[in-house]
């Protein structure tokens, strides 16, 4: 069994009563909107986020039901930016199962969406802490401004981390650190301890970026996306930055003026800006950079007296090291 299977039996009966509650949250009096919802939710992915709160919460004290509500809430509100994201994306697949919007259309998925927000927001009241409710609607925004720094960049391209690195931090660093910092509220945490986690889940959240990023350099059909997808959506990610940025001479002049000239990119040309990335030290910068920001977290860790810490940082390498 692996760490992460380990760490998932350990909180096998909180990611039990997890399903319940989102299942019980979703559920309406609308045919439809039911079947699209069971259907969507046979595919449970690796309920990080959840996770994450459950840890923080022993970390600080125990999982009680608050801790459960906002774990769902996050849960719920994360699962509602994927299905707008999909949308917005034009994706047909995620982690090799059909989309809402593939499955259905457009105007369902947005729908749907629509209700996984509100009902991430309800949760959320649920709980009475206010700071649990800032923390959902605060969580939303990012989201928001995430993507639309995405789009952005899409179609200006920013070529350099600070650009970046913002566009992570909201879209992807946001919910990691809403997790921890909802766990450590809900069990009476200090702030200083808080703010310790929000840190430590802030450079988790970058780090599951930049591997993310780093499947589209390569062909895996169990990722979901084909090779070079994030280009093909005019994303610039780490490896193509340090690329594009640590080299000088006409191939890299030429790569950026592929990027710059706003036409959409070819075959051919994606191909060509893959394997730029890649001889130039791309990939092993962005393994560098993980390396360097889990040895941050590493250090924030070591601050708490608990055996939960091994947790946290088995499940910092297993996204660093993971596949999928």
């Amino acid at each position: 069994m692996t760490a992460f299977a380990d760490i998932r039996q350990s909180l096998q009966p909180e990611l039990t009563r997890l399903d319940e509650l989102i299942s019980s949250s979703l559920d309406s009096s609308n045919t439809l909107m039911n079947q699209v919802i069971g259907t969507y939710l046979r595919h449970k992915g690796k309920q990080l986020r959840p996770m994450l709160v459950m840890l923080t919460a022993r970390l600080f004290g125990g999982v009680n039901e608050n801790v459960l509500t906002a774990a769902a809430s996050v849960e719920i509100l994360h699962n509602a930016s994927l299905i707008h994201d999909d949308v917005v994306d034009d994706s047909s697949q995620r982690h090799g199962q059909e989309t809402i919007n593939a499955m259905w259309d457009n105007h369902v998925a947005v729908l749907v969406g629509d209700f996984f927000v509100s009902n991430a927001l309800r949760l959320a009241a649920r709980t009475a802490d206010l700071r649990v409710i800032n923390t959902i609607a605060d969580l939303g925004k990012l989201l928001s401004l995430g993507e639309m720094d995405q789009i952005y960049n899409a179609r200006y391209h920013e070529l350099n981390e600070e650009a970046y690195f913002k566009v992570i931090s909201h879209k992807t660093a946001s919910l990691f650190v809403s997790c921890v910092a909802m766990g450590g509220y809900c069990t009476g945490a200090d702030d200083e301890s808080i703010e310790a986690m929000r840190r430590f889940a802030e450079l988790f959240g970058l780090c599951f970026q930049i591997k993310d990023d780093i499947f589209d350099y390569f062909d895996s059909k169990a990722i979901g996306k084909p090779t070079g997808n994030d280009l093909r959506e005019g994303k610039v990610t780490l490896p193509l930055l340090h690329a594009l940025n640590s080299t000088t001479g006409p191939e890299s002049e030429a790569m950026k003026a592929l990027l710059r000239s706003g036409e959409p990119l070819s075959e051919e040309e994606i191909d060509s800006l893959i394997a730029f990335a890649r001889a130039n030290g791309g990939i092993e910068y962005a393994y560098a950079t993980m390396q360097r920001l889990r040895e941050e977290a590493a250090a924030i860790l070591r601050r708490f007296d608990s055996p939960v810490t091994a947790h946290f940082l088995s499940l910092f390498d297993f996204i660093i090291s993971r596949e999928v």
